[in-house]
Parts: structure tokens; C-alpha cells; sequence
């Protein structure tokens, strides 16, 4: 089963976010993925700029992409 539009529209929102984060931050893919790995997740600097690409990724691995870059508020808005 495919995504809707509606859901592939969510997806772009929460990637450019993550996209706009990670600039704003100064932290590329492949310092993302180390520091999530020290989270205990598995990802590599390919895999992200996948994730991020499509817009399509796990709410787990954008709540850890927030705890990493040690944001500690998001607004709908944002997105």
C-alpha cells in the first residue's frame, strides 16, 4: 500500500525541517549519523540522505534526529 499525498506532503514538511535543523545547526548527514548511533540506532550518512530524500522515514527516527540535535520544542507550525 502506497501513501497518500496527503501523508507524502507530512513527510517533505518533516524532512525540510530536519534538513533546515541540521543547516542551522552546521551538522551534516555523516555527524547525524554518528550521533545516532551513539543512540543506538543504525544509520550511515547514505541511509539518511535516503530518509531524507523521500521524505519518508520512521516517527522513531525523527524524534531521535530532534533528541540529538537537542531540540527540545517543535511547533506544527515549523513544519
Amino acid at each position: 500500500m502506497g501513501l497518500t499525498d496527503r501523508e507524502k506532503e507530512w513527510g517533505m514538511k518533516a524532512s525540510r525541517f530536519l534538513k533546515a535543523e541540521l543547516k542551522r545547526a552546521g551538522i551534516g548527514y555523516k555527524e547525524l549519523a554518528e550521533r545516532l548511533n551513539k543512540h543506538g540506532l543504525e544509520e550511515t550518512e547514505t541511509s539518511i540522505t535516503g530518509k531524507l530524500a523521500r521524505g519518508t522515514f520512521a516517527v522513531s527516527f525523527f524524534l531521535a534526529c530532534l533528541a540529538v540535535l537537542e531540540l527540545t520544542e517543535v511547533s506544527l507550525e515549523d513544519l
